[in-house]
């Protein structure tokens, strides 16, 4: 069965239906998010939506920057986890901090993350003797530990309130808790694969030995950590009333969150911001837009400022060091030099 599904997606992949197909799916996603969003905010007064960010209590967005920060701390150990499950251990956390959040904040904002955020990584990680390899590796693992975090999360949230889902996909309560007993069924069911032996996907140099059971646990606890921490960012900006309760703004957020994600659109932009729109439907559209405005600020902006400036800073450093070592270099001798022929030690060679 395993080999027939390799088989279908190799033969895709030749004939590149997998690619035209992501893009038709990226595609139809941003315009019906254009669509939604074009009537969603007609008639949207904009002085009531600055009046709304004026008016969110310092508290409201202080603790909204506690959760981003929470957030992104623990979205560093996804790059913690990835590097020493292929082995490469002597890395530091601190580089695995640094790579992550850059290429993280800098792929929301750029948009096609897997490429963006794979060239961050590279330009940090090859500084410590990684390959192209490796940091395929890593982003494939990071990315395994993202959407085992989001199957979790929306599995666990729908199953609990299925109404929350229903309010984006308009799909009946009880077709989606039975989608959410799905998805952690197939969650368990992976967790007891990998479990049961060690388990291999790829071919050749880019084979990537999957974390055991123990391990993918860790991973999901990772994930919904980093969900949860973001998602009490978003609660802690939308409208106070009418409570519908964290459950129900998590499982809309990640929905939207993945919605976006899908289009490959810079930050989900016009994607997120519609399915927030129509999942909150019972909020005040001007509040909310300001929360969701706020939310941008925090978690896309600013990490995106603060690390284009981490980035530039370390190149600069990385660049006085090489000058200086330069500089302490020995100059070359113009004039040759004379000095004893150096011979090649061989076997049996006493050097005598």
């Amino acid at each position: 069965m395993l080999e027939a599904i390799r088989r279908a997606i190799s033969f895709l992949r030749q004939k590149q239906v997998l690619h035209k197909l992501g893009v038709v799916i990226s595609i139809t996603v941003i315009a019906v998010a254009c669509y939604v969003l074009y009537h969603m905010l007609r008639g949207i007064d904009t002085n009531e939506v600055i009046d709304a960010i004026k008016s969110t209590e310092p508290r409201q967005v202080a603790l909204a920057a506690l959760f981003v920060a929470a957030g992104y701390f623990t979205l560093t150990f996804y790059d913690w986890f990835a590097v020493r499950a292929i082995g490469q251990g002597h890395i530091p956390y601190r580089v695995n901090a640094l790579a992550a959040f850059t290429s993280y904040s800098i792929g929301h904002n750029v948009g096609a993350s897997v490429f963006t955020g794979g060239a961050v990584r590279y330009r940090i990680y090859s500084a410590w003797g990684l390959n192209a390899i490796d940091v395929a590796k890593i982003c494939f693992l990071a990315g395994l530990t993202f959407w085992l975090g989001n199957a979790a999360v929306l599995g666990l949230g729908i199953a609990y309130h299925p109404e929350a889902a229903a309010s984006i996909d308009q799909l009946p309560a009880w077709f989606n808790r039975i989608a959410a007993f799905g998805i952690i069924i197939a969650l368990v069911g992976y967790v007891a694969w990998v479990w049961a032996q060690p388990r291999g996907v790829g071919r050749g140099p880019w084979t990537v030995t999957l974390p055991g059971g123990p391990l993918t646990l860790l991973q999901i606890a990772i994930g919904i950590i980093d969900l949860g921490f973001c998602a009490l960012a978003m609660y802690m900006l939308v409208p106070d009333e009418p409570n519908i309760g964290f459950v129900v703004v998590a499982v809309i957020f990640v929905s939207a969150t993945l919605l976006g994600f899908a289009s490959h659109s810079p930050g989900g932009l016009g994607v997120f911001d519609a399915a927030m729109l129509v999942g909150l439907w019972q909020m005040d559209r001007e509040e909310l837009l300001a929360g969701m405005l706020l939310f941008r600020v925090l978690y896309y902006i600013g990490p995106f400022v603060i690390s284009v400036i981490l980035l530039t800073l370390r190149e600069i450093i990385i660049g006085a060091r090489s000058k200086r070592l330069r500089q302490l270099a020995p100059a070359a001798d113009p004039e040759p030099r004379h000095e004893a022929p150096v011979y090649v030690r061989e076997r049996g060679d006493t050097g005598a």
